[in-house]
Parts: structure tokens; C-alpha cells; sequence
């Protein structure tokens, strides 16, 4: 989630910290494809280099080399063929790591190679994504440019008096400032003003330039230089079903360490309650009526303690359906919460009872460590037919922010919605506000 793009934001986007991290990127990008644009030029000019010196050497005509030539030139280009693949991968781990460290992508590493080089399929797709850097590197570039000179002629106010003080009537060589348009002189400082305005325009759209530039560039790395989507799918398929057996193994030891500790115990005292009243009921009918009294708050305790059991397991209130389960749960909330539910059908059992437990566990953490005044709590759906629809789920609060979404609670919750395919997104920057949004399929 983003904040909203506004003038506010667009006055401050090239004074963040990320607009310096993708002028990094973007450098690094032109620097990549300036290197792959002068691969063609190492087979000529390393076959020239190897008939130069061969005749060098032999002091032959090239009748005498051109054999030699026709040789090692074929060679040449066999070495190529087989560096290709591990250039590739080595270039796809470099902008890898420089995705991951300056524009906060995780872009996971294909699976090692396997066989022979020829035949690595990612080594090639990495040798693709190389090729589609050339362009990409284009409106890289062009941001990259307009950030850095656009503060180069942000200064030329500042430095004009320092350099130019010369005696009145002495004549001067205009100075001049490189803009996407072409180069600007003056002689004046009224000049250096009109320098300083296209400065200002260049470091202005010198972010929006970087971001159309670095966006494709993530796209293409996550297509190119990540797993295949069958291996990507196959990994994710496991990790769910692994997470899937912990929960239900998790679930089934609380259960029997509840029953044991709790309802069990609580039984086992009625039992032995109604033992002794029995046995007192001739002797002792007042301590039999004690006893008897005894035995049916225990009856009452143990019912209570196995309806929360119960509930813990699937919500009673559910029966009803989420709408109705979430309002509930909102009336329940120390902050107020408004609720908002747009849903085009009912979803299936187990996804209702995790968005269920996903809105009651984001709403106690918000009433616990956001300091907020008021809570959205909002669910809405909608149909596709060929994966059957998707039920999103978003929280947001007006705290204080903050929020991690590698901690316990916020990471538990999204292993959980994980084991049905789901996804979370959470934005809280510090201060707030605090955004989080659960996707989940509406089938299992």
C-alpha cells in the first residue's frame, strides 16, 4: 500500500531516501547496459587482434594468416556460447542484490544449475533480461540524468557571486548547464535564475522518470532472473502444506493440553464430588447438599471451559455468516470500529473462520499497541470465474504506526493465510497511519 500521490508528495519525492537509492539503481542499470551493448564488438575486435598479431608475429601476408584466422575465430565465438550462461546468472545475481539493497525488492535466486551449460535454462533467461536492460536502461538514465544535473543547476545561483566577480565591462564566456533539452548559457546572474527554475523541474520529475524506469526493470527480474513459476509454485505448495501440518499439530497439543489441564480436571473433580455426596447423602444430608451444590458449578465451570474450546475452533457466531461474525466482534473493540462488508457471496467455511481470526487479531493488536482513535474495518469480494474469486479484507487504524510485519503476530498471521494461498500487505509507516490488507481465494 502507498500513500496517495499528491502535490505534498511530489514536492518531497526527490528529497527521500528511496529517490537516492534509485538513482544508485538507475546508474548501475545504464553502466550494465553500456557493458552489454560492447559484448558484440569483443568478437571482432578480439578476431582483428588475433589476425594482426599472428601476422605480426609471422611477418606473413594474409593469405599465409587467414587460415590461422579461420580457426581461432570459430573458437572465439564457442567461448562466448559457453560463458554465456554464467555471465547471465552472475549478472542476474548482481542486480538481484541491487534490487534487494536499494529499491527494497526480494527477488529469490533460481534453483543451481544442473548438467550442462548449454542446456541451463535460467543462465539463458538471465542472458535475456541482460538484453532487455538496454532499453529499460533508457528512461533509467533520463531520470538519473535529470536528478543529478537538476541539483548541478540548482547551484549555479549559489555559486555564481563567488566565481564571477569580475570588474564591471570585462567580458565573460557564458557558462553553461546541460538539460534535457539541450545546453543553456549565460553571462548573467538573471541567467542562472532561469538555470536554477529548469534545475528545479529536472529534480521534480527526475523520481516519476525513475520509477517508470525501475518498475518494468522489477517486473522483468521477477519473470527473468526468479525461479520458473512451476518450480516458484512447487516451493510455495510445500512450504504451505509443511506450515499446514505444524498449525494442525500446534492445534491438536493445545487442545489436548486445554482438555487435560481444564475441562478434564474439572470432571474428574465432579465425579469425585458426586462420589462423596453419595455416600454422604444418608449420614450427612447438609454436607451431601454442600457437595451436590459443589458439583453443579464444576458441571456449569467444565461446560463453559469446552465452549471456548469450541469456539477457539470455529466461532458459533459464524453461523450466520462473516458479516454478522465481524460486526460482533466490532462491538467488542475498546476503539471504535466502523465495518464495512461488500461480499457477492458466501465464502467458504475455513476461509471464514481465518478472516474471522484474522479481523479479531488485528484489531486487538491495534487496541494494544496503536494508540488509535478509530479502526476501518472493511471486507469485499469479487468473482473471477476461472480461480472462483478473491476475499479481501483491510484494516486500518489512525495510531501511531509502527507496525512490523516480521514480529510475531503479524508474521504468524500471514504463515497462516499462506497455507490457503493468501497474501498480506502492511503499510505503517512511523507516525501512521497503519494499513493492512489480507487477500485470501474465497475456496479451499
Amino acid at each position: 500500500m502507498t500513500d496517495d500521490n499528491g502535490p505534498m508528495t511530489a514536492l518531497r519525492a526527490p528529497f527521500t531516501t528511496l529517490a537516492l537509492r534509485r538513482t544508485v539503481f538507475c546508474v548501475a542499470g545504464v553502466v550494465s547496459a553500456v557493458a552489454i551493448l560492447a559484448v558484440p564488438a569483443i568478437v571482432p575486435g578480439a578476431a582483428a587482434l588475433i589476425l594482426w598479431a599472428t601476422g605480426a608475429m609471422s611477418g606473413q601476408s594474409a593469405p599465409v594468416v587467414a587460415p590461422v584466422f579461420l580457426v581461432l575465430f570459430p573458437l572465439t565465438i564457442a567461448l562466448l556460447v559457453v560463458l554465456a550462461t554464467p555471465a547471465g546468472r552472475a549478472l542476474g545475481a548482481v542486480h538481484r542484490t541491487l534490487a534487494r539493497r536499494l529499491l527494497d525488492e526480494q527477488v529469490d535466486a533460481p534453483p543451481p544449475r544442473r548438467g550442462r551449460r548449454i542446456a541451463d535454462g535460467p543462465g539463458w533467461r538471465a542472458l535475456g533480461y541482460g538484453l532487455l536492460k538496454v532499453p529499460l536502461a533508457i528512461p533509467q538514465g533520463y531520470g538519473a540524468f535529470c536528478y543529478v544535473f537538476g541539483v548541478v543547476n540548482l547551484s549555479y545561483p549559489v555559486w555564481w557571486p563567488l566565481f564571477r566577480n569580475h570588474p564591471p565591462g570585462t567580458t565573460l564566456d557564458p557558462v553553461r548547464a546541460l538539460t534535457p533539452f539541450g545546453t543553456l548559457g549565460t553571462r548573467t546572474f538573471g541567467g542562472t535564475l532561469i538555470i536554477a527554475a529548469a534545475g528545479l523541474a529536472m529534480l521534480l520529475v527526475a523520481p516519476w522518470l525513475m520509477r517508470a524506469g525501475t518498475t518494468p526493470d522489477v517486473a522483468a527480474m521477477r519473470r527473468l532472473l526468479g525461479p520458473p513459476r512451476l518450480a516458484e509454485r512447487v516451493r510455495e505448495l510445500q512450504a504451505s502444506r509443511a506450515q499446514a501440518i505444524d498449525d494442525a499439530a500446534t492445534m491438536m497439543r493445545r487442545l489436548e493440553r486445554d482438555l487435560h489441564d481444564g475441562a478434564q480436571v474439572r470432571l474428574a473433580t465432579l465425579a469425585l464430588n458426586l462420589g462423596m455426596a453419595r455416600e454422604k447423602l444418608d449420614d450427612d444430608p447438609e454436607q451431601a447438599r454442600e457437595l451436590l451444590a459443589l458439583s453443579h458449578q464444576g458441571a456449569k465451570d467444565a461446560l463453559a471451559e469446552l465452549r471456548e474450546l469450541v469456539r477457539g475452533i470455529h466461532p458459533p457466531v459464524l453461523d450466520n455468516g462473516l458479516g454478522d461474525a465481524l460486526a460482533t466482534l466490532a462491538t467488542s473493540s475498546a476503539i471504535p470500529v466502523t465495518v464495512i462488508v461488500d461480499l457477492p457471496g458466501r465464502p467458504a467455511a475455513a476461509i471464514e473462520t481465518i478472516a474471522y481470526f484474522c479481523a479479531s487479531e488485528l484489531l486487538a493488536n491495534a487496541a494494544k499497541h496503536s494508540r488509535a482513535t478509530r479502526i476501518g474495518l472493511s471486507v469485499t469480494g469479487r468473482r473471477t470465474p476461472s480461480v472462483g474469486g478473491h476475499l479481501t479484507l483491510n484494516v486500518e487504524d489512525d495510531g501511531v504506526g509502527g507496525a512490523d510485519p516480521d514480529g510475531p503476530g503479524l508474521s504468524g498471521l500471514a504463515r497462516r493465510i499462506a497455507v490457503v494461498d493468501g497474501r498480506m500487505r502492511v503499510h505503517s509507516p512511523a507516525g501512521g497511519p497503519t494499513r493492512i490488507g489480507i487477500e485470501l481465494p474465497t475456496y479451499v
